[in-house]
């Protein structure tokens, strides 16, 4: 059955909509995410004027281009509870998508109309350009010289946003608002950098024009969302009688926390379950340094013992142990309040989320680009327990399960797959590790700054490798 045919489509004429959100990256979490909440607005007849318009500009983004293209932008999404039990529903927020590389100006053309009134953006921790250790953007990356030199025929995200900022400028246009919805600590702050500096890279007044006009505001989300299997789309066959070529599935948990800086509107996201707040970053801090955190804890020493799943890790009690003894010690330790949240329950409820077969997230895809997001979600607990004099034996020991697992094989003998954008940097100083040099892994000042320096970590960290090798994965874990 067609997507549209069924009774979990939209009840809304999606034919009456517009498109007032542009959206860079239309994965897996944004379709469960941010497109979900819309979907929940139109289907009470509101934000009709809120549709979104997807982008992508990477080659791997045809993939999508080409499935949402094939079934009307449609999709289902299903939610999976811990009990077996599963909630359905098609949704119909996305109306367009536009492949960037076939037509950049069509891209631009979409940013620049009146109509569109937010650009937002999921292009994962790693697409924003930014050196993690001195919060500065990348001003000699491939993307971001070419987008200067060549700023109507842009190639990356930040170089769409400032080609159409420009030319909405010169035709009297108000600004659209940037929001970003990724994992990173002051998103909007973040992004602000990488769409100012950009600019500036071609037209420093111009840039200027962009750091006092344009809304930036920050946000945190959670959903986990796993990668969609052949497994999933044939369960949407068999159950629902739906043809999807990439349906998502996510858990029943949402959150989505959002400062409210829209200079030209927004959809009525608090209606349907948001959070508006004046200042985001208690929560993005709870949410990065515990939730965030966890995964990275459960998936490196998973993956160590040869463990394949989410609630594997999970549930294993040495596993579980470790994780929560770092979150408890070492991370909540470094959080400011986080009103209306009661941290004990929320560490609590993190591992029933986890705990989620139905989810079957596995460990690969909480490991993938580790070299982004152990910087972005561990590392920062890690610094400033350095700098109060915290403990940061068990985060320490975190890096070795992770360095360790980089050499290539879990205790059980079974290949441990890099998947990381900085793979081959990795294999390499792993490689080095192998050989006898304890520091190789730590002394990459890309991912880790200055941290091989700094006698305390490299202590911990090389006790913690050498007693991964001599008593294994599960003794570290028990006396940690």
């Amino acid at each position: 059955m067609k997507l549209a045919d069924s009774n979990l489509a939209p009840t809304y004429d999606r034919s009456e909509l517009t498109c007032g959100i542009v959206h860079f990256g239309v994965g897996n979490f944004h379709r469960s995410h941010q497109a979900m909440f819309l979907d929940r607005l139109l289907r009470e007849g509101k934000a009709k004027d809120w549709a979104i318009c997807g982008v992508g500009v990477m080659p791997g983004d045809k993939k999508m281009r080409d499935a949402l293209a094939g079934q009307d932008h449609l999709y289902t999404l299903v939610l999976k509870n811990p009990d077996g039990t599963k909630e359905p529903a098609v949704i119909g927020s996305i109306i367009d998508y536009l492949f960037a590389p076939d037509d950049p100006n069509a891209v631009v053309e979409r940013m620049s109309s009146e109509d569109t009134k937010i650009v937002s953006l999921t292009v994962t921790e790693g697409g924003y350009n930014i050196d993690d250790e001195t919060g500065k953007f990348r001003t000699d990356a491939k993307g971001a010289v070419h987008d200067a030199e060549h700023p109507e025929e842009p190639q990356t995200t930040f170089g769409f946003i400032v080609a159409a900022l420009r030319r909405r400028k010169e035709a009297g246009l108000a600004p659209f608002t940037v929001m970003s919805c990724d994992n990173l600590p002051g998103n909007g702050n973040i992004a602000r950098t990488a769409v100012v500096e950009q600019a500036r890279l071609a037209d420093p007044e111009f840039a200027e024009w962009i750091d006092q006009n344009v809304s930036f505001p920050n946000c945190m989300v959670d959903r986990i969302t796993p990668v969609t299997t052949d497994a999933d789309r044939q369960m949407v066959k068999d159950e629902l009688d739906l043809d999807d070529a990439w349906p998502v599935v996510a858990e029943p948990f949402v959150q989505w926390v959002l400062e409210d800086k829209f200079p030209l509107g927004r959809p009525a996201y608090e209606e349907v379950g948001a959070q508006l707040v004046d200042d985001v970053v208690p929560y993005e801090l709870m949410k990065l340094r515990l939730l965030n955190a966890a995964h990275q804890s459960l998936a490196h020493w998973g993956r160590l013992l040869g463990l394949t799943y989410g609630h594997d890790s999970a549930r294993d009690e040495d596993i579980a142990g470790v994780t929560r003894r770092y979150l408890e010690q070492e991370a909540r330790p470094t959080l400011r309040p986080v009103p209306g949240i009661d941290l004990d329950a929320y560490i609590d409820e993190l591992f029933e989320r986890f705990g989620n077969e139905a989810i079957a997230d596995t460990l690969a895809r909480l490991a993938q680009d580790a070299s982004d997001r152990m910087p972005k979600f561990v590392l920062p607990s890690v610094r400033q327990n350095l700098k109060d004099g915290g403990q940061t034996k068990i985060g320490a020991a975190m890096w070795a399960a992770w360095a360790l697992g980089c050499e290539g094989k879990a205790e059980d003998g079974t290949e441990v797959v890099i998947d990381d954008q900085h793979g081959k940097e990795l294999a390499e100083a792993a490689k080095k590790q192998a050989a006898g040099d304890d520091t190789a892994f730590i002394a990459d000042q890309f991912v880790f700054g200055e941290l091989a320096q700094n006698e305390q970590f490299k202590t911990e960290f090389v006790q913690a490798l050498h007693d991964l090798r001599e008593k294994g994965a599960r003794e570290v874990m028990r006396s940690l």
